[in-house]
């Protein structure tokens, strides 16, 4: 879900600027999308590594990464006004819960083999949020949404009862990223403060449990190849980086064109699982695809018409 008041333009921009913001967003948010995409590569060269501690160092680096970027951007009043106020302080620690377990679940299911029900839970996430506005929020489907959802469901059931069991690894994460971005939207906080201040929440218990590892003579940071350090304290800059360029692209593309980019990561993950890591595709599985690229096609299309109806 996307915040159309981070993305309007000034009546006053002139066309060629206009479209040369554009194509600047169009850059930003593909290269975002783009490193989604291909992030199992990132997250498979550390493949040794239980998805625990990598987790866990991703926390701790994209906290000192952040905190930085923080400062050098001025934010630092903000970040401590977050702080003392308790509600936006309470939000933060929900969405906290919600895009650590999103982020642990997902490291896990690329190491464990399980990447197309990755991409199928990133695939399925706008459904979901459809789906949280109209139980949470009381909102009425247009008829094409709830085509999609009812397709989206069937995808979901067929996929069900083909292996004998829920696809629980996609619905989790569709619907923790959902839920995080659902509540998300509620806090007044600007999206890097706000990243900072969740990274802050698990930084503490993050540093004990490595102090811990390290203890036990089970930590993986400078006890293996020089390579997997550099990863490992890596994982921040490739956590803040497509941050920073999605909401740089945001700012100057209008929601239709940003909703349609976001399939780029989830099919960037699919190829990878089918094509370069080689994970058994059946034909159940296919039908399941094809049937949520369908639910896909029609909610796109319906967003699309609607944005452009819009004053």
């Amino acid at each position: 879900m996307f915040d159309r008041r981070l993305i309007m333009k000034p009546d006053n921009t002139s066309p060629a600027k206009t479209r040369h913001e554009t194509v600047a967003g169009v850059v930003y948010a593909g290269l975002a999308f783009l490193i989604w995409g291909i992030s199992p590569v990132y997250w498979k060269a550390m493949q040794q590594v239980p998805a625990l501690e990598i987790v866990t160092h991703r926390v701790v680096w994209s906290f000192v990464f952040l905190i930085g970027l923080t400062l050098i951007q001025h934010r630092w009043d903000e970040f401590r006004q977050v702080l003392k106020t308790p509600r936006t302080f309470l939000i933060l620690t929900l969405t906290t819960l919600l895009v650590s377990a999103n982020w642990l679940l997902y490291i896990w299911a690329v190491n464990a083999g399980c990447m197309l029900q990755a991409s199928l839970g990133y695939y399925i996430n706008p459904l979901v949020n459809v789906l949280l506005g109209m139980v949470f929020l009381k909102e009425r489907l247009r008829r094409p949404q709830a085509v999609a959802v009812l397709l989206a469901c069937a995808a979901v059931a067929f996929r069900t009862i083909s292996y004998g069991e829920l696809p629980w690894i996609a619905l989790t994460l569709g619907f923790t990223f959902g839920l995080y971005g659902w509540i998300r939207k509620v806090a007044p906080v600007s999206s890097l403060v706000g990243l900072t201040v969740e990274t802050l929440l698990l930084t503490t218990p993050g540093i004990a449990y490595l102090v811990y590892l390290e203890s036990q003579g089970t930590g993986a940071l400078f006890h293996g190849s020089r390579s997997l350090d550099a990863f490992l304290i890596g994982t921040g800059v490739f956590t803040a980086v497509p941050l920073l360029f999605f909401n740089l692209g945001a700012r100057r593309l209008n929601l239709s064109t940003l909703g349609l980019m976001q399939y780029i990561a989830p099919s960037g993950m699919f190829l990878l699982a089918v094509i370069v890591y080689g994970e058994p595709f059946t034909a159940a599985q296919a039908w399941t695809f094809v049937t949520i690229w369908t639910a896909l096609a029609i909610y796109s299309i319906d967003s699309v018409r609607t944005y452009r109806r819009l004053p």
